[in-house]
């Protein structure tokens, strides 16, 4: 069975583009543009990893983290988080918000799919 991946990502081009990597490593995915609607998408597709786009509108990817780590559901799924925003102490508050590994942005395919190999 392929181990499922929900992707929240509000970009269209990069939702379209890790869905379709995925999809052609014989990953299920589940895109979720609206972080609004991330943690319920979740609990229903039951995903082996989330990847989470920090910068996203009306909710951050960081409280979103934070309240899937807080989720008795969701707590044990790992989370790879990706960001544009890559200053200092990002990817310390990014991992300290409970992710399991980070990706600056531009993203390219092979450090993204060792990436997503490595926690599911």
């Amino acid at each position: 069975m392929a181990k499922r991946i929900l992707v929240v990502e509000d970009n269209d081009l990069n939702r379209k583009l890790f869905c379709d990597v995925l999809r052609s490593q014989g990953f299920a995915v589940e895109p979720c543009a609206d972080g609004l609607e991330a943690l319920g998408r979740a609990r229903e597709f039951v995903p082996n990893l989330i990847i989470m786009d920090i910068q996203l509108p009306n909710v951050s990817g960081l409280e979103l983290i934070e309240q899937a780590k807080a989720d008795p559901v969701l707590r044990s799924i790992p989370v790879l988080a990706v960001t544009a925003y890559a200053g200092i102490g990002d990817e310390e508050r990014i991992r300290d918000a409970g992710a399991d590994s980070y990706l600056a942005k531009p993203v390219s395919i092979g450090p993204f799919m060792t990436a997503v190999r490595a926690l599911v």
